[in-house]
């Protein structure tokens, strides 16, 4: 096996792409299943509450466990929300869908079934918009469509954890509702798949139907791999990756199984099966678990204790009208109507609670800042201290004593000239530890800048336009160069503690220097 060879000679998969490639008589085709536990109060079908966290085995009840004679009763909400997905990613919403039961006997389904959808789903087509990384982090990536199949509606299975010699089953996942949104064999790079697992991601958050935390399960990914020559239609055989927690997990072990099938193709060290292997994130490595099973396997019928579902046009165009805008339509709205560049943009965009602190903050301005002004502080200054404040990751965004208020009050008041720049800095600081309003924090500590042409600003202007060591500066702002007079603000800012308008210096160093 490719892998165990890797591991043998101390090799990585990270090596391997420099050792054997290139590939390029290769492609691969990639197919994901994405499974992303709906945010509800209750499970699929019964009222058994879940949330991660607690002690094994107390979130159920005789329906999640499969007594006798219990009847399951299915959950409104989460049929409205996985319908709101399918809406959200342009799916036709079916007239009519119906529950199966999918047969299989493992010790996570205490059921020894589990119920979802087979031939009649709730979702048909759609697709997902990604974007590619940019020839640099400030430029943005070509965009592309991948195609879906389908999106259907389940309930989740338990969760193992095994040891050396034994397992252990926790049913509090079990009963929990479950998309599975199923992508068409449409792309072609581990890196597809990564901007495909983080495009889905940004979009079901901000539309509040999951949270898609990987770490709690809320999220997991499936992908089916195979590799042809370029040019044949005709796919290969296709091996599915289970066992996947994170985004960049998959795309590490995505790019492996790629990299393994076409070395065994290209070496005959070994025939690619249909099997479902695991991803061994420690050792880098795919690993076999089992053959791969077919759909006849698990011996589909239709649920006998559930009715079929009909979702009406009315609840359709509620549910439309109920959803944001796609991140990705949000971005190119910012970018056209409020003039932000891209390096701003992608960070306000993926983030639904922070493009909205964004909007409220530009309307606490009242008209009285730029856009780009007020993004640069949410994204540069507030993002910092969340991140200073939790030392790993960010901290929540409802934890900052910085409201939308604050930073349009701030904006505006740079906007009036009542500060300047400089000042706003020792005005964010103050503000960010006591949580007061700028305006009060200027009133306060008298920071307000001062106005007009006094002698004794004039007088500093004139001391730092004779200043020999500013003469390179003065020759080159001569020379055409207006951006050569910043050198000579330093002195004047600092000799009045910032409170000079800078606006106004300017026009008398260039009025001096005009002069000279």
């Amino acid at each position: 096996m490719l892998g165990q060879s890797l591991l043998a000679s101390g090799l990585k998969w990270q090596k391997l792409e420099r050792v054997y490639m290139p590939f390029m008589e290769y492609e691969a085709v990639i197919g994901l299943e994405v499974h992303v536990q709906l945010k509800t109060r209750s499970k699929m079908f019964t009222r058994a509450p879940y949330s991660f966290g607690h002690e094994p085995n107390t979130l159920t009840d005789p329906v999640v466990l499969g007594m006798p004679g219990v009847l399951p009763v299915m959950n409104h909400e989460a049929v409205h929300k996985a319908a709101a997905l399918g809406v959200l990613l342009g799916c036709e919403i079916a007239p009519r869908c119906k529950w199966d039961r999918k047969n299989y006997f493992y010790p996570d389904s205490p059921k020894n079934y589990q119920i979802s959808q087979f031939d009649q789903p709730l979702c048909l087509g759609g697709s997902v918009e990604i974007e590619m990384e940019g020839p640099s982090r400030n430029v943005m990536g070509a965009h592309r469509h991948v195609q879906l199949t389908r999106i259907h509606l389940e309930e989740d299975v338990g969760k193992l954890t095994h040891f050396t010699n034994d397992s252990l089953v926790d049913y509090n996942r079990a009963g929990a509702p479950l998309c599975e949104i199923v992508t068409e064999p449409d792309m072609h790079s581990a890196d597809e798949v990564f901007a495909f697992m983080t495009a889905i991601r940004n979009a079901i958050v901000s539309a509040g139907l999951s949270d898609c935390d990987m770490e709690k399960g809320q999220m997991r990914c499936d992908a089916n791999i195979s590799v042809r020559p370029v040019g044949e239609t005709k796919l290969g055989t296709k091996v599915e990756l289970k066992n996947m927690n994170t985004i960049s997990g998959v795309r590490n072990a995505v790019a492996y199984e790629i990299k393994r099938q076409v070395f065994a193709k290209k070496n005959n060290t070994e025939v690619i099966v249909q099997e479902t292997r695991r991803w061994d994130p420690v050792q880098q490595v795919t690993q076999s678990m089992r053959m791969k099973e077919e759909s006849h396997d698990y011996r589909y019928f239709p649920d006998p204790d559930l009715m079929p579902v009909e979702i009406s046009t009315e609840v359709l165009q509620k549910i439309r009208a109920e959803l944001p805008e796609l991140p990705f339509d949000r971005q190119r709205r910012y970018m056209e109507s409020y003039d932000l560049p891209y390096t701003l943009t992608s960070v306000l965009c993926p983030d639904y609670e922070l493009s909205v602190f964004f909007e409220a903050a530009l309307a606490a301005t009242k008209g009285k800042g730029e856009p780009k002004a007020v993004a640069n502080y949410i994204c540069n200054e507030l993002l910092r201290d969340l991140t200073a404040a939790e030392g790993e990751g960010r901290a929540p965004l409802a934890e900052s004593v910085i409201t939308p208020a604050h930073i349009g009050e701030l904006v505006a008041l740079i906007h009036d000239n009542v500060i300047s720049k400089q000042i706003a800095k020792d005005v964010w600081a103050e503000m960010s530890h006591s949580g007061l309003m700028p305006a009060t924090i200027v009133e306060e500590k008298g920071l307000k800048q001062e106005q007009g042409d006094s002698g004794e600003l004039e007088a500093l202007v004139a001391a730092t336009v004779a200043d020999p060591k500013f003469a390179k500066a003065i020759g080159q702002y001569k020379d055409g160069n207006d951006k050569a007079l910043n050198s000579l603000m330093g002195p004047i800012m600092k000799a009045t503690q910032g409170k000079a308008n800078p606006a106004q210096i300017v026009e008398m160093l260039k009025k001096a220097v005009d002069g000279a």
